[in-house]
């Protein structure tokens, strides 16, 4: 009796470690991928979903989640594990740093104080350099031969500027293009949105403005976006932040987010801005064509 019970007893052991050990593992957490209120942002979260998804991992959505201190909000906290941040946005908004034109610098001062204060982690950035921009039509780099701001600063005195409402007292607005280029202008223009700006170059009621890098305009408007070749603008490069937590978890994750970077730039960005803004497709479907023509998608 004794020898049989300790052989029900060990069956019964046996059982329960099978019983244990064949029930489904519990779903991993999803990774919860969000976006700043913008188009471009809806777009590169979206691809990077798009890859974490393809290779695997189970993907929540928060797309359009407002300005840069509630995303970042978002991410401290844990409402979200990854979304894509630019250098410059976060010198100037998160650390307070003193801005620089140095990319590798304003990368490193970022990468440092997010790991340090927050646990946080700044993957590679991509080739997505939406910092400031000054353009002017086609037709005026032409008659001028514009190609920089060195150019256009000895015939800005008969060209008239249309800006926002704060880049008259910015350093790096136009008392940034006086002090580096010594350029002062005819007249400035102001304009609340920066849409407005792109409609008045092209009805000619101004002959340059100030947009970003990857504004879809740039490209279906004919303009000319002017190089800086003198350093006043701060860098904007954009890479994925993520949760250290979260890495810690998955270091496959870091691998399937950076793959993406190397096939992105400020011209292709501005097209796929193109396809949401002009073309209204969605940006979901805009990331997935994208990826699968860069041959990052099957």
């Amino acid at each position: 009796m004794k020898r049989l019970s300790i052989l029900s007893a060990a069956a019964a052991v046996i059982a329960a470690v099978v019983a244990v050990t064949t029930q489904p593992a519990a779903a991993a957490e999803p990774i919860k991928v969000g976006s700043k209120n913008f188009t471009e942002q809806y777009i590169l979260a979206e691809m990077y979903a798009a890859l974490l998804e393809n290779a695997g991992f189970q993907v929540e959505r928060k797309i359009n989640l407002g300005g840069t201190l509630i995303a970042h909000q978002a991410l401290t906290t844990g409402a979200i594990d990854l979304y894509p941040e630019y250098t410059g946005t976060a010198l100037s908004a998160v650390v307070k740093g003193t801005m620089s034109t140095d990319a590798d610098a304003v990368y490193k001062q970022v990468k440092d104080f997010y790991a340090e204060k927050f646990n946080l982690a700044w993957l590679k950035p991509t080739g997505i350099n939406n910092g400031y921009v000054i353009v002017v039509r086609q037709e005026t780099a032409d008659a001028d031969k514009l190609k920089t701001l060195s150019d256009l600063a000895k015939v800005s005195n008969k060209l008239v500027f249309g800006g926002g409402a704060e880049f008259p007292d910015r350093a790096d607005g136009l008392p940034g293009l006086k002090r580096v280029y010594d350029a002062e202008f005819k007249e400035f223009k102001q304009f609340a949105k920066l849409g407005l700006r792109y409609d008045a170059l092209a009805q000619k009621d101004i002959d340059v403005a100030n947009g970003a890098a990857t504004d879809w305009q740039i490209n279906t408007q004919n303009l000319v976006a002017l190089k800086d070749d003198k350093g006043l603008f701060p860098p904007y490069y954009v890479a994925p932040v993520v949760r250290q937590q979260v890495i810690d978890a998955n270091p496959k994750l870091v691998e399937v987010l950076e793959v993406l970077g190397p096939h992105l730039d400020n011209e292709k960005m501005r097209v796929l801005n193109a396809k949401v803004e002009v073309d209204h497709e969605e940006a979901k479907d805009v990331a997935k064509e994208f990826l699968k023509q860069e041959g990052l998608l099957p």
